[in-house]
């Protein structure tokens, strides 16, 4: 495969939502039309990230220079183990999310350009995944920032407004931070490709300008990731736009500002920063605590998969801030499998909400007797998260506490253990109040169901997702084994930096 074959191939990810989301757009008006397009351009993305997964599995990282500028000075777009996997789980999401989408958004959010600002938004994202240096990466975020802000507020319902006044406020401070970080580092360095700066620095002698740099762009991405204490914005928005945005929000945007970090701190700066790693290990810690907290507290549907969604990007990160490979591992099979679950709870309660007209667990009841195969799915979907064995969350948490037990982390161990019980008490509150207790009679009664068409729509997507889970769960060598691998090339970055400035695989 060519230089220029390769290019295109690693610019379509992003490339196919931003044709797809602006045709969409400009036939909005004709519903049935924006909807093919968006679940074509969706179907297209998931195929595409398949390839390129399969294609890094079997040679390794590729890298493109756009335009035949040779790096560090044009354009970069690189795509190693992580980059893969990410795009991968992107796809999937992007597809159950535009399938729930056709019985969630009303027609009058459809006209509005639902089906465009969606598409944007996964191209965002997935030229986030790809991206080689930092500029771009800023790009992309704002072209996520703007996406998301118009799906948030698409509607113009007076909670949406308010929740996106909030969401947008925070998110440019983290803008701020990191147009900061990015001058700072350009200054003290001469580039901004990724791999470059690995080189260079290693070179600097400044460990008060590299210890700025690291606190700042944890402020920057530690906002979109929702860190402690930087999380206020998502439960204050998180519950006002319809399910299929929460869901795909959920999902995917806090997941692009963890892989930034990710990124950040295994390729650019030195492994042996203790100061970034022991603010991340705190952060991480006081994530999971108030998260699962502040679901504790809930007694509504959503918001307590709101609060849950803070809990376990405290895990995601865990493993960062400990740096060993096998927490490493850790946090990839974390992100994998959190992405699957926490998409698929969203979508159901979406679901839950159709039959009875409620998130309130007061006012819900009788799920379990009105759709069995929706309790199940929620079941499996919502043990996964809490860590039940021998489900996908199990093996995750397992691979971060053997990481910290290594390290003789013996607190992280217990903060991790009481996050773990507190997620498994919410998760059966929702249970209990939802599906298993009998319904209220101050409420409607559920619905057994609804037409063909849109059970097919609202329940499909859950049951691939479960199914993903579940993979995950009972046969998890092979992502053990991946998530290890990616942990490797992390912490030994030299066949990303070789293939990105020598060219090696073009």
């Amino acid at each position: 495969m060519g230089s220029t074959d390769l290019g295109w191939l690693l610019a379509l990810p992003f490339l196919i939502p931003i044709v797809a989301g602006l045709l969409a757009l400009m036939v909005r008006n004709k519903v049935w039309l924006a909807r093919t397009i968006g679940l074509f351009g969706c179907v297209a993305l998931l195929l595409v990230t398949a390839g390129i997964f399969i294609l890094v599995i079997r040679h390794g990282p590729l890298a493109a220079q756009m335009g035949n500028w040779p790096a560090p000075f044009g354009i970069t777009l690189v795509a190693d183990r992580l980059s893969a996997i990410m795009l991968l789980v992107a796809g999937l999401v992007g597809v159950s999310v535009a399938v729930f989408g056709l019985a969630d958004i009303d027609r009058r959010r459809e006209r509005l350009g639902y089906q465009g600002f969606f598409q944007l938004l996964l191209a965002g994202v997935c030229g986030s995944f790809v991206t080689g240096d930092l500029f771009n990466l800023y790009v992309w975020f704002e072209v996520m920032l703007i996406a998301s802000f118009a799906l948030l507020v698409l509607g113009g319902d007076r909670l949406q407004l308010d929740g996106g006044i909030k969401y947008v406020a925070l998110n440019l401070v983290s803008t701020l931070l990191m147009l900061i970080a990015i001058g700072l580092i350009y200054g003290l360095t001469g580039t901004l490709n990724m791999a470059a700066l690995h080189l260079a620095m290693a070179e600097v002698q400044q460990p008060a300008a590299i210890n700025t740099l690291a606190v700042l762009f944890i402020g920057a991405f530690g906002i979109k990731a929702a860190l402690f204490p930087l999380f206020f914005w998502l439960p204050a928005s998180y519950h006002v736009p319809p399910v299929a945005v929460t869901a795909v929000f959920a999902g995917l945007l806090t997941k692009v500002g963890v892989y930034a970090l990710i990124r950040t701190f295994t390729l650019i700066f030195p492994a042996d920063l203790a100061l970034a790693h022991e603010l991340l290990l705190a952060m991480a810690l006081l994530t999971m605590v108030t998260g699962v907290l502040g679901a504790a507290a809930q007694y509504e549907f959503r918001r307590i998969l709101a609060f849950h969604i803070i809990s376990q990007i405290g895990f995601l990160v865990l493993g960062l801030a400990l740096f060993s490979p096998l927490a490493l591992a850790g946090s990839i099979f974390y992100m994998v499998h959190n992405i699957v679950a926490k998409t698929n709870l969203l979508l159901i309660s979406g679901t839950a909400r159709r039959m009875v007209g409620s998130f309130e667990l007061a006012k819900i009841g009788g799920l379990y007797r009105a759709s069995p195969l929706l309790a199940a799915l929620f079941f499996i979907a919502a043990f996964s998260l809490a860590g039940f064995p021998p489900l996908s969350g199990f093996w995750a948490k397992l691979l971060l506490v053997m990481a910290s037990l290594e390290q003789a982390a013996y607190w992280v161990v217990a903060v991790v253990l009481l996050t773990g019980a507190l997620t498994l008490y919410s998760m059966s509150k929702i249970w209990a109040g939802a599906f298993w207790e009998p319904h209220p009679h101050n409420g409607p009664k559920p619905l057994r169901m609804f037409d063909p068409s849109e059970r097919l729509q609202r329940l499909a997507p859950s049951v691939v997702l479960v199914i993903v889970t579940l993979g995950l769960g009972l046969f998890p060598e092979p992502m053990i084994a991946f998530s290890k691998a990616v942990a490797e090339e992390l912490l030994n970055p030299t066949g990303y930096i070789d293939v990105v400035l020598n060219g090696r695989g073009n």
